[in-house]
């Protein structure tokens, strides 16, 4: 499987800036995307699509960053976009559902439980109904299968593809998932937002500050948050060399990756 690294909403929070680092993977039968990042109709009306968190994590809101854009300009059509693999629910991960309708949505059922069907009063308020209040198709997967490199539940969505795997990570929202793709050259493990920035797997590089409060203050479960850093960190530690580990938002991850081609 051919894998293009894009960046689907570049963020300013205060003292620093981030990436939507969303997957574009070419399968035998279409296109998939890990996450979608902000869309065309968030860009059009972020007060309602968005909601408040724009003002902290600032969005630039570039339509030409879209996955819409960034597919048609590889020469695809946004049609040729079957299914798209969420990592979690929160607006800069699924804004751009609406621009590929006709996807299968994938998701653990306790995100699509947390988010559509049933959230708690404060799982409302995260998220942001406009953004799927288009028809999204849902298809919900319970990650209860074989055990993958230390973690407890995997599953292969095999529907979709070999080699994609939904990883259950619960803690940054209440079913939270990693996406492990099978390439030519190994392994890559997207956790989402399991942990924003690279100082919390190589224990070098300092997490700034407005990222440490950010992950406190909009954590489901901050003790299985901090249990993930431990286990990412110790995976990390290992250096396989057919494992690549990224998350959604460091830019240096980001464009490390996408350097190798």
């Amino acid at each position: 499987m051919k894998i293009h690294h894009l960046n689907c909403g570049t963020m300013h929070p205060p003292g620093t800036h981030l990436v939507c680092h969303v997957l574009l993977i070419e399968t035998a039968g279409s296109l998939v995307l890990v996450d979608s990042g902000y869309g065309l109709k968030d860009i059009a009306d972020p007060k309602r699509r968005v909601g408040p968190a724009r003002r902290f994590v600032r969005p630039v809101f570039d339509a030409e960053e879209t996955a819409a854009r960034q597919v048609e300009k590889l020469g695809f059509n946004r049609a040729d976009v079957r299914h798209i693999v969420l990592t979690h629910f929160d607006s800069d991960h699924i804004g751009g559902l609406a621009d590929f309708p006709d996807a299968q949505v994938h998701v653990t059922a306790d995100e699509a439980r947390g988010s559509v069907h049933s959230p708690t009063w404060r799982e409302r308020i995260r998220y942001q109904r406009p953004q799927w209040e288009h028809g999204v198709k849902l298809v919900e997967h319970r990650p209860d299968g074989e055990h993958w490199r230390g973690f407890a539940a995997a599953r292969e969505l095999d529907a979709i593809a070999p080699g994609i795997a939904l990883i259950a990570l619960p803690g940054h929202t209440r079913g939270h998932a990693a996406v492990a793709v099978d390439t030519s050259d190994g392994w890559l493990l997207h956790t989402g937002d399991a942990f924003y920035h690279r100082g919390i797997l190589d224990r070098q590089h300092r997490v700034p500050y407005a990222l440490r409060s950010m992950e406190t203050l909009v954590a489901f479960d901050l003790k299985k948050v901090r249990d993930n850093h431990a286990r990412l960190a110790e995976l990390y530690r290992r250096d396989e060399p057919d494992l690549v580990i990224v998350n959604a938002h460091d830019p240096v991850l980001f464009e490390q990756v996408r350097a190798r081609g």
